[in-house]
């Protein structure tokens, strides 16, 4: 897998040096951004069927983040 960098860092996958941990990462096109998708794991989302086109990196949204859980 490439690596993926990340500057999430409240992000459950963020490591350090800015490095996606994640085991799969799931893009998707800002227009589908706010689908009532599971937010636990990429690969649990089910998207793997359909396809969409961008035209910038900036109509393209990372549907892999997780908050942190909060150290207590």
């Amino acid at each position: 897998m490439p690596q993926v960098k990340c500057s999430v860092a409240n992000c459950e996958y963020w490591a350090q040096g800015n490095i996606c941990s994640a085991d799969e990462i799931m893009v998707e096109i800002d227009a589908h951004a706010n689908a009532n998708l599971k937010e636990e794991f990429a690969g649990e989302y089910g998207q793997n069927d359909h396809k969409d086109q961008a035209t910038t990196s900036s109509e393209t949204c990372c549907l892999t983040f997780k908050p942190k859980k909060s150290a207590k």
